[in-house]
């Protein structure tokens, strides 16, 4: 497989769940090759979350640090079966992009009627260029609704390094993202993968996302983050 050269999901010590600083992720980044760094902290609605300034400071800082190019954006929290999230429009709109995740620590799983429709819901939002591990066993969704919309809204689905790693407590994971993405497969929907690091040590660390893409021969065109310009383009950040 083409080497993985962003790594569009990664937390720092603003969320307090995280151990590393922008700099150290940073710095990480630049040792495994990865070219495009995106820092996306839990929006607000998480209790140890950072407040609504540190979104609407982001612009202070570097666009390039260690020669790896800068992303500054969101994780939001889904948070009602409508699809609401915890920033509002105008803040998003500052941000390069957002990541909309379902959190059960936030809204408890409903049907799977439900739980599709707050993830549709979600994509509506402009700056919602991902659906954040849709994977989870323990919120089930409806695949084929979850990739059509995906397809017409043109945001991304997530292959989530850390579900098939470390995140014990999502359940059927592997299953799910093969169902995913032989449906993406099928109706040409690109998928991101992330790292969703909390620590240094895992920035840009694909390996069992790469090992689960070439078991199942998943086509390198659906993959956003084989380049940084191919990125750029679909998060609407050309150039």
């Amino acid at each position: 497989m083409q080497l993985l050269v962003v790594d569009p999901h990664t937390h720092t010590i603003a969320s307090t769940h995280a151990y590393s600083t922008i700099l150290e992720n940073a710095k990480a980044a630049a040792e495994r090759g990865i070219k495009l760094l995106g820092i996306t902290d839990h929006a607000p609605a998480i209790e140890d979350s950072p407040h609504v300034l540190y979104f609407r400071n982001l612009h202070v800082l570097d666009r390039e640090l260690y020669g790896v190019k800068m992303l500054y954006g969101a994780e939001l929290n889904i948070c009602d079966y409508e699809g609401s999230v915890d920033l509002d429009d105008a803040v998003m709109e500052k941000l390069d992009y957002c990541i909309a995740s379902f959190h059960t620590i936030l809204l408890k799983p409903g049907s799977r009627k439900e739980n599709t429709r707050a993830m549709l819901g979600a994509m509506k939002k402009p700056k919602v260029k991902i659906i954040g591990h849709p994977e989870d066993g323990a919120i089930p969704v409806d695949y084929m609704e979850l990739v059509r919309h995906a397809k017409e809204t043109n945001t991304m689905l997530e292959v989530n390094n850390s579900s098939l790693k470390t995140a014990y407590y999502r359940l059927n994971v592997r299953e799910n993202l093969i169902e995913m993405l032989k449906l993406c497969e099928k109706y040409g929907v690109t998928i991101a993968v992330g790292t969703d690091a909390h620590f240094a040590k895992a920035v840009g660390n694909f390996d069992c996302a790469i090992e689960l893409l070439e078991e199942i021969g998943f086509p390198e065109e659906l993959i956003a983050n084989t380049s940084v310009e191919k990125f750029l383009k679909l998060i609407g950040r050309e150039g």
